[in-house]
This record gives structure tokens, sequence and C-alpha cells, in this order.
């Protein structure tokens, strides 16, 4: 990456993906921004495709898993984030609740790891603020909790 700034903001997408046991899936990222990091599975958007069309290749892609779509769990951004590895980047990020359907969850991709955690264990993760927040707020809106 250069130091200039991007000239336009790079639209992402991310799933917060629940079983059945109410755990969520969390990918560890090979890339940045938050390179290392524990993050929701998720990635660009490619020109010409939906958002969600998008978030379901991207977990696809990453993770092996398939998806069903249960609603927006919300928007998040980070604009030239040093701490992030973002300093040079504007990147916006919309955020869907989803419910795991099929497939093992086997890192792939742009993950060095894929793993279910509990919402015990979620809470004892060094997480991105945004990434806590559109958990909790996925977790309200699928168990009400």
């Amino acid at each position: 990456m250069s130091d200039t700034p991007s000239p336009k903001p790079v639209l992402g997408v991310a799933a917060v993906i629940w079983n059945d046991r109410r755990e969520v899936l969390l990918i560890r990222r090979t890339k940045e921004p938050r390179k290392g990091q524990w993050s929701l599975p998720g990635g660009k958007v490619e020109f010409g495709e939906s958002l969600e069309d998008a978030v379901r290749r991207e977990v696809r892609e990453e993770t092996g898993i398939e998806i069903a779509l249960l609603g927006l769990a919300g928007v998040a951004e980070t604009v030239l984030d040093a701490g992030a590895g973002a300093a040079n980047a504007h990147f916006v990020l919309i955020d869907y609740s989803a419910r795991a359907v099929s497939g093992e969850a086997i890192a792939a991709s742009d993950a060095a790891d894929a793993t279910w955690f509990s919402p015990e264990q979620v809470a004892a993760l060094p997480l991105w603020s945004e990434t806590r927040r559109m958990i909790a707020q996925s977790a309200r809106d699928v168990w009400g909790s």
C-alpha cells in the first residue's frame, strides 16, 4: 500500500454468522487491515455484484460455510486508521446477520483460522470495537438478547 490516501472509499461486506448453539464464527485475518486479529468473515464487493451475493461469496471463500442472510446488522467504517493497518484507506463495511446452513468452518482464502465462539469467549477476545458492536447488534436482532 502507498502512503497516499485512496481516492475513494472501498466497499466491503461481512457477516455475523450464528450456529444453533448461539456461537458466532470469527476468522483470523491474514491481510490488512487488522492483520492477525479476529474478525467477521467478509471482504470487498466486486463491481456488478450485489451486496448479498458478495457477502455469501466472501463467507464461502473464507470459511467454507453456506449462509442464510437474516438482515442487516449495521454499517461500520474505518478511515485512515494506522492502528488497523489502514493508514491510507477508507473502508465502508456493510455487515449482515446470518445463520450457517451447511459446511464446516475451515479457514481458507484470506483467513488463517475460522472458529466458533460462545458469547462468553467473544467477550474475552481483543476485538475491534465495531466488530464487537456488530456482534451485539446481531445478537439482539437474532436472539433477542
